[in-house]
């Protein structure tokens, strides 16, 4: 079948598929092939018309320019070269390979035998070489013009001083909310109601799960399941397919304008640290087939991957045309579709060189030094499973860091582990030990109770073991020790004394997330109660177990996690940049963080190491050496205990102020009062906090 499509020269820049008005360039990398053939599809994807090579190469990238085409033409790539996998060369003509630098996706890959590079059940395994054509299961990549009509769209830009994250799911969030529209999309993620609950909420940045292109695993999809969270990268500029409605990548742009004109900023989860492709017997859909020798970290016997990640593969961002593609895809996020920053997935795996990590690798130095994506917000997930990979506190700035030890020691100091209260105080301060060098701020602490892989707040008081049989996984998937305390029963009880203690603890672990220096986090849903039924690793769980049922909210529970973020947003002794060290402040002699017993004595260093002490008070103040204006004379009083109930000693007031009881979990309706005696009532296992007021 003959088409009006003809092959020129084109460029070697930018990579991918771009559209000029005049027709298409092509520009592929590819170190190892030999020949580079573009495959064009009819309208509808179903028929391959033509296969055209690139007819250029400068350097290791492949091009060429067609002109008279136009966006939405669906094309996918085919390369040539050596299969010699004892050598890292794992080339396939016959394998249909997805664009790296495509912009979107028709859909997902349908599983077949077809899509993998060797033919499975020979008995030379992945040495063998499979002649069938996998076009028939792969979805293809098609033109894109990403041209936006922005208008005023402005960046937020939140300090970070004020951000409060909120970790969502396209779907999860929005499936089952009753007045929004296109549930399970981009569009109905930005839509009225959502937009006007996360602003009454005092939510200022969405940090949404992987939202790129990514692939259903075959073992998930054989045993009828899919894979919820994304974390199996396909498209690294694409976005998810499944939560688009119209197929347009308009719908994602549409969607951070409308967080913009609410004042919320866009945070991607991205996962740059391998491919979906897996091991060695994982499928050939891209990276693979198009050069798998320098896309991946190959073993010694390169016929194998370094798994640092215990997925089967780790990109080789080493590679100076990986970790280019890397970096154009982040600027295409933030340039392109206007994203505000990323949490990078186990991002210790980007920072690894041949030496183990380095915080000057490569990657690093790339961001820091770029001007575009220096200046958006950077969070690393500081680890993976290799050598060496639990990096908390090792990365550079301007990176923030996801806190799994605060995460763990507030869990434990409230489920009343002994000799908690050191580790408690440390996290309350923003983690000093483990952040404060490099310059780095008290921000780069991101405090999390919770988040996407684990309990939810309301599992965590709910469960002592994980309930994983859903995943099909026999419950071997899934963290082993969750620091929880199901408070008397496994799972739900109309026990109304259990019930009670679990929502006080539940307040009480909120309210501690909030009056932490340091970044907070929200997992979308705990402010509301929701329960994933106790497993603790919903990966595959599209379905009612992850999604947010909002007709079980608890708006009383939801009350209260505003009223904190309010609390900490008019407080910004909460939310400093300096971390507090006990040192004397210039503008009235007092030191800026002082710790007490409820009896009003300073903790000494044998009391920090007394196993017993269950309940701390701490006094905060501006930091010494904050500028001058940031100087403040009040201060923020705070009582966490654990234990029983207690008087609580205050700190006398200057002449003129009055001490302001501001939250109790214990009392969480409460309106503020004034104090005028010299101590407080503490209830048992309980939270307040307390502000330093002048007297009217």
């Amino acid at each position: 079948m003959s088409t009006p499509f003809v092959m020129t020269a084109g460029r070697a820049a930018p990579l991918g598929a771009t559209f000029d008005g005049d027709g298409v360039n092509f520009a592929v990398f590819s170190e190892h092939a030999q020949r580079m053939v573009l495959c064009l599809f009819s309208e509808d994807g179903k028929h391959e018309i033509e296969r055209l090579d690139l007819p250029e190469r400068d350097g290791d990238v492949w091009h060429g320019f067609v002109s008279g085409m136009r966006p939405g033409q669906q094309y996918g790539l085919r390369a040539h070269g050596p299969f010699a996998p004892q050598e890292g060369h794992r080339f396939n003509p016959n394998k249909l390979l997805i664009d790296p630098y495509a912009k979107r996706l028709t859909g997902h890959p349908i599983w077949d035998d077809a899509l993998m590079g060797y033919t499975v059940g020979a008995d030379d395994a992945d040495l063998s070489f499979d002649k069938r054509d996998s076009a028939p299961f792969m979805p293809r990549s098609v033109v894109e013009d990403p041209s936006f009509s922005w208008g005023r769209d402005k960046p937020p830009l939140t300090p970070v001083t004020e951000s409060v994250v909120y970790e969502a799911h396209v779907k999860g969030l929005t499936a089952l909310h009753p007045g929004v529209e296109l549930p399970g999309t981009f569009l109905g993620m930005a839509s009225d109601p959502m937009l006007d609950y996360l602003t009454d909420l005092g939510i200022t940045a969405i940090e949404l799960l992987p939202a790129q292109a990514f692939l259903n695993d075959r073992f998930l999809v054989e045993k009828k399941l899919t894979n919820y969270w994304g974390y199996q990268t396909l498209g690294f500029f694409a976005p998810e397919p499944r939560y688009l409605h119209r197929a347009q990548i308009s719908e994602f742009q549409q969607m951070v304008a409308r967080f913009h004109s609410a004042g919320i900023e866009v945070l991607m989860d991205v996962v740059y640290n391998h491919t979906c492709e897996g091991n060695e017997m994982g499928p050939t859909l891209a990276f693979r087939g198009l050069d798998n020798l320098s896309y991946y970290r190959l073993a010694e016997d390169a016929r194998f991957y370094h798994n640092d990640t215990g997925t089967g593969n780790t990109v080789n961002v080493d590679h100076p045309m990986v970790l280019r593609m890397v970096m154009d895809s982040l600027r295409y996020w933030v340039e392109v579709m206007h994203v505000d920053g990323f949490r990078f997935d186990l991002c210790s795996t980007l920072g690894r060189t041949d030496q183990g990590f380095d915080r000057g690798a490569a990657f690093f130095d790339a961001i820091r030094q770029d001007p575009v994506l220096s200046g958006v917000k950077l969070i690393a997930e500081p680890w993976d499973i290799g050598p060496g990979g639990y990096q908390l506190g090792a990365f550079p700035p301007p990176f923030m860091e996801w806190n799994d030890k605060y995460r763990d020691t507030v869990r434990r100091f409230w489920r009343l582990d002994p000799g908690m209260a050191p580790g408690l105080a440390d996290r309350l301060t923003g983690s000093a030990l483990q952040f404060d060098h490099s310059g780095r701020p008290a921000t780069s602490s991101v405090n999390l109770i919770t988040a996407h892989d684990g309990f939810t707040l309301q599992d965590v008081v709910s469960y002592n073991e994980k309930h994983n049989e859903a995943n099909g996984e026999d419950g071997n998937d899934g963290h082993g020790e969750n620091y929880s305390d199901n408070m008397g029963a496994e799972g739900p009880t109309e026990e109304a004394s259990i019930l009670s203690a679990r929502a006080q603890r539940r307040r009480n672990l909120m309210a501690t997330l909030f009056l932490s220096q340091g970044t907070p986090m929200l997992l979308a849903g705990d402010e509301m109660g929701h329960s994933q039924q106790g497993n603790n690793n919903a990966y595959c769980q599209d379905s009612a177990i992850s999604w947010i049922d909002w007709s079980r909210a608890e708006p009383d529970f939801h009350a209260f996690t505003r009223r904190l973020i309010a609390f900490r947003r008019d407080r910004a002794i909460l939310r400093q940049k300096l971390f507090l060290h006990s040192h004397e402040r210039a503008i009235d002699g007092k030191v800026d963080l002082f710790w007490t017993t409820a009896d009003g004595t300073p903790i000494s260093e044998s009391g920090w190491e007394d196993p017993a002490l269950d309940c701390i008070c701490a006094e905060m103040r501006t930091a010494s050496g904050s500028p001058s204006y940031g100087e403040t004379e009040t201060a923020v009083f705070a009582v966490y205990n654990s234990g029983e109930g207690r008087e609580a000693v205050l700190p006398e007031p200057p002449e003129g102020s009055a001490w302001v009881l501001e939250i109790d979990t214990a009392d969480p309706d409460a309106a503020p009062r004034t104090l005028t005696g010299t101590a407080l009532e503490v209830g048992a296992h309980s939270v307040v906090a307390l502000v330093l007021e002048p007297l009217e």
